[in-house]
């Protein structure tokens, strides 16, 4: 049996997945309908609609390549209903211009609805930025 941990992990994994094809739409089953993300840059998207649109728009970019979040710990409380993620960042563009990376720490919460984890909060926390030409 998977442990509320690993299956978070996979999760995780899928939505990196998802990312790197840029396949908004099949983000959706990983998102609670009322999720809120605070972004790198400190900008607050509210509910899977808006989180949704913003990937479609990043994706939309054609200097866009992935966001990677590599989870570090999984957090449990006690009912094992709820867990906090956290981890480090990575987004990557490519363009005319060359490269640059954004890096920075995350934390999600994750909340379990009809035995599927889904995403309720993210917040990301950008540290670093380096471009190479």
């Amino acid at each position: 049996m998977t442990s509320p941990a690993d299956a978070i992990r996979a999760r995780r994994k899928l939505t990196n997945k998802l990312i790197a094809g840029h396949d908004a739409a099949r983000l959706k089953p990983f998102f609670h309908p009322d999720m809120t993300v605070i972004a790198g840059d400190g900008s607050r998207l509210t509910g899977a609609a808006m989180v949704l649109e913003a990937f479609a728009a990043q994706f939309a970019d054609p200097a866009f390549v992935t966001y990677e979040r590599t989870t570090e710990t999984v957090q449990l409380d006690a009912a094992e209903a709820r867990a906090a993620e956290f981890g480090h960042w990575r987004a990557l563009w490519r363009g005319a211009d060359g490269e640059t990376t954004l890096t920075g720490t995350y934390l999600a919460a994750w909340r379990k609805v009809t035995g599927q984890w889904v995403i309720e909060s993210e917040l990301f926390v950008t540290l670093s930025e380096s471009s190479l030409a």
